[in-house]
């Protein structure tokens, strides 16, 4: 999988560079299984020090932090690509619930604390995924306790068949650009 996805890693880093300078790869604190901390890889879509200058927040339609190259691989997904070396060291899988910044804050600015939310551990009984029930069917800015309820969701209907339709599904949206101008499907 990396060597056939190497020259498309080559072509992303190649134009996040000529974009901004910046840094490739963005990395960060997320929650993995069993409640343990795990940084997860990604190609940079926001402006470089992002999260030292406006905090860990959730990008939203039209985010000014966002860079030319980052709307084109945030609406294609492919700024995901290099958590498959994620999913090779075991901390994360190809479905699962989405892996939650550690130290995230509100639209407001507010601190989440997700570990104080009803259902955390259960939540996070199964891996990280790079997709999932909410990653497919709600909008990427879709409020924090929505998108936790429905990762819930998958957690309690867990079946080979949901975990192959959502990755059939995440395919599809990739290929047609979507993941940024998607509405609330649930």
């Amino acid at each position: 999988m990396l060597v056939l996805s190497a020259p498309v890693w080559l072509a992303i880093a190649l134009a996040i560079k000529l974009d901004d300078g910046g840094p490739v790869f963005y990395r960060q604190e997320r929650w993995g299984r069993d409640q343990l901390r795990i940084q997860v890889l990604k190609f940079r879509t926001m402006v470089a020090h992002s999260d030292r200058e406006f905090g860990v927040r959730q990008a939203t339609a039209d985010d000014r932090r966002v860079t030319r190259v980052g709307r084109l691989l945030r609406a294609t997904g492919l700024d995901e690509l290099p958590q498959i070396l994620n999913i090779l060291s075991g901390d994360m899988s190809f479905v699962g619930p989405r892996a939650l910044a550690t130290n995230e804050r509100s639209p407001a600015g507010i601190p989440i604390h997700y570990e104080d939310t009803a259902g955390f551990a259960r939540r996070l009984q199964v891996r990280p995924g790079l997709t999932g029930l909410a990653t497919i069917y709600l909008p990427k800015d879709a409020a924090s306790a929505l998108k936790f309820r429905v990762d819930l969701l998958y957690v309690s209907r867990l079946s080979l068949w949901l975990d192959l339709r959502l990755v059939a599904l995440s395919f599809w949206i990739s290929f047609r650009g979507k993941w940024e101008t998607r509405t609330n499907k649930l």
